[in-house]
């Protein structure tokens, strides 16, 4: 048996007690015979329940044991245990005002050991005998820990929200939880991986995997592994994420820049997804996510030490092979069962996700610019961009755009938030070869005017082509090539 899992020294010794006299109460001696059988067990010898060590009791502890056990009735081994004292927890050597003291010491130094706040309260105590005699450092130490003072982590920063994660860390209770519900909520996080990857110009770089995580099943949603961590890549993680299993209910994220930009904000509310982030310095409440950073350190990135070089496309190989084949199908200790049938089984309430084109409008940016009257332009992060002469009229034009992708942006009617025409960056050279076009009617109610050919998309067609090549499940017979990666 584990030492954890023995009884206290207070049950054993009321055991060892029942154990000496319980024989005298299975059968009692006859008249005149009492005498002679505590003398017998006086002499026999015992082990000491703490220590093993053999040992002798006399016959007047045999004789008080035999009496205290009959006279309790239903439980003699509770009468036999050793009385709590009648001054225990009152620190008789530790007075009211030095008590105060010590908490004010405390409160001042939460990350002080014990032995330095015994030290400096033997300062105080040297320079004022009023506070009392000095207690010893187990005195101390038992008052600390009996009245929840535990040592805390120095705080690195005064900031307001170092020191509201210091006071909720102080005054409330940290509990696991859990949702009942699959895809009720999600949490996201990037994690700094031990390895480092190199790209096509031979520069090495620490990579940065986006993990995104389903709180009831313990599910991987997605995970990915990048060259640097800001809201792009965020929202592509995030993207796939939900193309693969749904619109949550929620998601828990910490206060990072790439998960607060506002592109992610404002897109996880047109989603009907509730945002939801951590206190700063708190990494407790996103724990779920630190469990798989463990997993992902210890087993995916031990299983990777030999591989040199190690480039990006291999780890995000190895790791999408990991998370579907290994951590996706062994049984979770908390759960019973393995992520994949907790998740396919359990209560659902994710939403059907809208496709790529309407996910990567929904997180963009809200902005408003003033349109220029002279050739109906407006400007967003240095880029002029064209706006339809039919919206000539709108002085103050509502714009969702993404900064990573100035390709085009959205022009919305701000009653109904809806989008009305896609913007493109104006072109001077193709202005100057061709004439100027007749003016649009403009439309009074800035809303439901024909989309012209070059805003009109892809052909009908051609997306069918697309969408039955997607169906074959063949991958796309080029390389991906991100400037932005081998730049970096």
């Amino acid at each position: 048996m584990d030492e954890k899992d023995r009884a206290s020294d207070h049950e054993r010794w009321a055991r060892l007690r029942f154990a000496v006299v319980g024989a005298l109460l299975v059968a009692p001696p006859e008249p005149g015979e009492l005498r002679a059988a505590i003398a017998a067990l006086a002499g026999r010898t015992w082990r000491h329940p703490v220590s093993g060590e053999p040992v002798r009791f006399g016959f007047s502890t045999v004789e008080r044991w035999y009496y205290t056990a009959r006279a309790a009735g239903a439980d003699p081994v509770g009468a036999l245990r050793s009385r709590r004292r009648a001054d225990a927890g009152r620190h008789r050597r530790f007075g009211e005002r030095l008590r105060a003291v010590l908490r004010g010491l405390y409160q001042a130094h939460p990350s002080w050991s014990v032995q330095l706040h015994v030290d400096n309260l033997a300062v105080l105590v040297a320079d004022d005998a009023s506070l009392g005699p000095m207690p010893s450092y187990a005195t101390v130490r038992r008052y600390l820990q009996a009245n929840g003072l535990r040592r805390r982590a120095r705080r690195r920063r005064d900031t307001p929200g170092a020191l509201a994660a210091e006071r909720h860390l102080a005054t409330r209770e940290v509990r696991s939880y859990e949702l009942a519900h699959v895809n009720a909520l999600w949490h996201a996080d990037f994690h700094v991986g031990s390895h480092r990857v190199v790209d096509a110009k031979g520069r090495y770089h620490r990579a940065h995997l986006l993990g995104i995580l389903d709180d009831c099943s313990r599910l991987c949603c997605h995970a990915q592994w990048y060259l640097a961590e800001d809201a792009e890549r965020f929202v592509h993680g995030l993207s796939q994420a939900l193309q693969k299993r749904g619109l949550p209910r929620a998601l828990l994220t910490d206060n990072g820049g790439a998960e607060t930009a506002a592109e992610v904000t404002e897109g996880l509310a047109r989603l009907g997804v509730v945002h939801e982030t951590t206190l700063p310095y708190s990494a407790y409440q996103n724990a779920k996510q630190e469990v798989l950073w463990a997993q992902v350190e210890g087993r995916l990135l031990a299983m990777l030490e030999g591989v040199e070089p190690l480039t990006l496309q291999v780890l995000n190989d190895a790791t999408l092979a990991w998370v579907e084949r290994e951590y996706h199908r062994r049984v979770h200790d908390e759960l019973g069962c393995s992520p994949l049938e907790r998740f396919r089984t359990g209560p659902d309430v994710a939403r059907e996700c809208p496709d790529a084109a309407a996910l990567r409008r929904a997180f963009r940016a809200h902005t408003t610019r003033t349109q220029r009257r002279s050739d109906g332009t407006c400007t967003v992060l240095g880029t002029r961009f064209e706006v339809p002469s039919r919206f000539r009229h709108i002085q103050r034009l509502a714009l969702r755009y993404a900064r990573w992708d100035l390709s085009s942006i959205d022009l919305i009617d701000p009653r109904t938030e809806q989008p009305v025409a896609v913007l493109r960056p104006l072109d001077k050279t193709r202005n100057a070869e061709r004439g100027r076009r007749a003016l649009e009617p403009v439309n009074e109610t800035g809303t439901g005017a024909a989309v012209s050919g070059a805003d009109a998309g892809i052909a009908p067609l051609l997306e069918q082509l697309m969408a039955e090549y997607a169906a074959t499940g063949l991958p796309p017979a080029y390389l991906p090539f991100d400037p932005q990666d081998h730049d970096s």
